[in-house]
């Protein structure tokens, strides 16, 4: 049965003197990757994780961590990531939701009573689970589940299997071409970037250079020591290297610069093709269905587009409007295997095997795709979706709220900032945006917290009294 774990190990058996993953002064060759992934996947077994177990990961990214992946994966388990940022009740609703059988944790992001070290500063802990797994989640070999909410609030996590895995790394790879000994800056969360990219780097043999760390810092001393071939960043980074001081010959062998995680301002492609003398490649992910689109083709007559759609996939557009922009359909290798939460498998979730992205674009003559907007109402902050309902709903538990609205403000480097309107009970006192502000950091991720909020007397409504979209 196919492992994607093992799937690394074999592809890798010719690189294993090279350098896999450089974390600071820490580097660690395939050799030494794969024998570490071996001695950690013993001792996790040894500690009860078998097949099917869904293991939650709450770690910051380093090479520890992929390595605990890759741990987890070659026992047939099942990866569910936690972002590092998340607050305590959203981690409670997640391993509750998932029903997770064991977390690894970082020393410090949850409670140790009853945990057992796995590490320096790495515990984990056995879960109670409650209630029953779907039977279907047996019989597709699951590997990963990410966890998020849904645009009605609805809680659900997308699992893909390990078959689906291999082949959506394969088909991205169509538009990437990494080869062997690829040396590529990694700046952006393994929480929500990892099975396409890293997973694929791996199989191609690549160097992965952990760069988020002590960033900006960390970022320019990797530019200097290493000559990277390769960006996997969002546009925050590249609107950062463009304006601070990075000599043009930092990135002298660079090939390809992926923008990812929000759509690439106009203003930033230009700020840094002018400095740096080679266009930013836009690209296209969707975590039911991976990377379907990459813009590489460097013409600076087709900046703003994500590209030509990829050989493994499909796309067609639907309810156009007199300028042809309508919904975006895609289909192809690597989809989805199901929903977790509430079990739903992706037969029945897709129609014909089309997803719905719930964004809109058009197609130019050529080919190239535009996306050139969202048909469902979430806010894109830096790459980390956010949907308003969730925050609405603890925001409305506050007893001095009467009722919020949350929604998107257009921001040139983070894509959008969460923002709130609040109206609040009989116009009390000692209520201000701080306290609001407190209140959430207490239940929410980082990321989730409204970084404005406006007190107001009404609210914007439709005919039918549903709160209006703000844009």
């Amino acid at each position: 049965m196919i492992n994607i774990a093992r799937v690394i190990a074999k592809e890798t058996k010719n690189y294993l003197n090279r350098n896999a993953v450089i974390d600071g002064d820490k580097i660690i060759t395939y050799a030494q990757l794969l024998e570490a992934v071996d001695k950690t996947s013993t001792e996790l077994k040894k500690l009860g994780v078998t097949r099917f177990n869904r293991v939650a990961l709450l770690c910051n990214d380093s090479i520890d961590y992929i390595v605990m992946s890759l741990a987890v994966l070659s026992l047939y388990a099942v990866i569910v990531p936690v972002p590092f940022a998340s607050a305590q009740d959203e981690i409670d609703t997640l391993l509750e939701n998932i029903k997770i059988n064991f977390l690894i944790f970082q020393q410090g992001s949850y409670p140790q009573k009853g945990a057992q070290a796995v590490g320096k500063k790495t515990f984990i802990i056995k879960l109670k689970v409650k209630g029953r797994v779907n039977p279907d989640f047996y019989k597709i070999n699951p590997a990963f589940i990410r966890f998020s909410s849904g645009t009605t609030g609805t809680n659900k996590g997308v699992v893909l299997s390990h078959k689906s895995i291999v082949e959506r790394t394969e088909a991205a790879n169509k538009g990437l071409k990494i080869k062997p000994g690829e040396q590529i800056i990694w700046v952006l969360s393994m929480s929500f970037h990892f099975v396409v990219t890293i997973l694929l780097f791996l199989r191609r043999g690549a160097t992965i250079i952990l760069s988020s760390r002590n960033f900006p810092q960390g970022l320019l001393h990797n530019l200097n020591r290493y000559p990277a071939t390769f960006i996997y960043a969002s546009p925050l980074h590249y609107h950062l290297l463009a304006c601070l001081n990075i000599p043009k010959k930092s990135l002298a062998k660079v090939r390809l610069a992926i923008s990812t995680a929000i759509k690439l301002p106009a203003e930033i492609a230009e700020k840094f093709s002018r400095k740096f003398g080679f266009q930013l490649a836009e690209s296209y992910g969707i975590i039911e269905m991976g990377l379907p689109f990459t813009n590489i083709s460097g013409n600076i007559a087709k900046r703003g587009s994500v590209g030509k759609i990829l050989p493994d996939y499909k796309i067609k557009i639907l309810n156009k409007d007199a300028q042809g922009t309508g919904q975006i359909h895609i289909k192809g290798k690597g989809m989805f295997d199901a929903y977790f939460y509430p079990w739903r498998s992706s037969r029945k979730a897709l129609v014909g095997g089309w997803f719905n992205t719930g964004d809109l674009g058009c197609l130019d003559q050529d080919g190239f795709l535009f996306i050139l907007g969202r048909h469902k109402q979430v806010i894109n902050f830096s790459g980390m979706k956010i949907f308003p309902f969730e925050v609405e709903s603890l925001l409305n538990t506050h007893i001095l709220v009467k009722e919020s609205l949350v929604y998107g403000k257009r921001h040139p480097e983070y894509g959008q900032l969460p923002a709130a309107k609040i109206i609040l009970k009989n116009n009390p006192t000692g209520l201000d945006a701080g306290t609001l502000s407190k209140f959430c950091y207490q239940h929410l991720a980082a990321y989730k917290v409204p970084k404005e909020f406006e007190f107001v007397n009404c609210l914007p409504k439709t005919v039918s009294g549903k709160l209006k979209i703000v844009v």
